[in-house]
């Protein structure tokens, strides 16, 4: 997918409307917006970061709803139910603060040699039985992994798998891209 410009700005307003209602216990239904652009149905994760430090990232890699409702969905979910933050959600304090990071996901593509992976561009997916765990591209930029690092890690640290289980033939490997979205939240229910 190849967003405009005017695409990628209603879905950063869209995700800081429905991040102030999460953050202050209230409901948000995002407006359907002009054009065809953004009613495609594809998977999207929405990532909080506060001085650089995740603070919340929740997703999908398929959707039955439209992107806008999709990135809306998800940027309440990322403020309130990421399980890593149970006990330390944002807060309505900390708004000013937020980094935002919109990963517009392409389809899932298995992964036939996972040594063939292009850091930084591709997303990794790590499937086996109940378990499954994900990085996305920008994950490997922010870490400076190498390819094996970035398998592993996603096994271990994600899937809760032995560090080496992406080498297993019993374990599904997918990879895909984003297009990402970065922004600052400001406050847009004034517009």
């Amino acid at each position: 997918m190849d967003l405009s410009e005017k695409a990628r700005k209603t879905l950063l307003d869209i995700t800081c409307r429905a991040l102030k209602s999460a953050v202050n216990n209230q409901p948000f239904q995002a407006k359907e917006p002009e054009g065809k652009e953004l009613l495609e149905h594809c998977g999207c994760f929405v990532t909080y970061k506060t001085h650089g430090q995740l603070r919340g990232c929740l997703g999908c890699f398929t959707s039955n709803a439209p992107l806008y409702r999709t990135v809306a969905e998800y940027a309440r979910h990322s403020a309130t139910e990421d399980p890593r933050f149970t006990s330390n959600r944002l807060s309505a304090d900390e708004l000013k603060q937020v980094e935002i990071d919109i990963s517009v996901l392409s389809p899932l593509a298995p992964c036939n040699d996972p040594e063939e992976i292009t850091l930084g561009k591709h997303g990794i997916l790590v499937q086996c039985g109940m378990r499954s765990g994900c990085f996305l591209p920008q994950v490997a930029d922010e870490t400076g992994w190498s390819v094996e690092e970035f398998w592993g890690n996603c096994c271990s640290h994600k899937a809760g798998l032995p560090y080496d289980a992406w080498r297993q033939p019993d374990v599904d490997l997918y990879t895909f891209t984003a297009e990402v979205i970065e922004g600052k939240y400001r406050d847009e229910t004034s517009s």
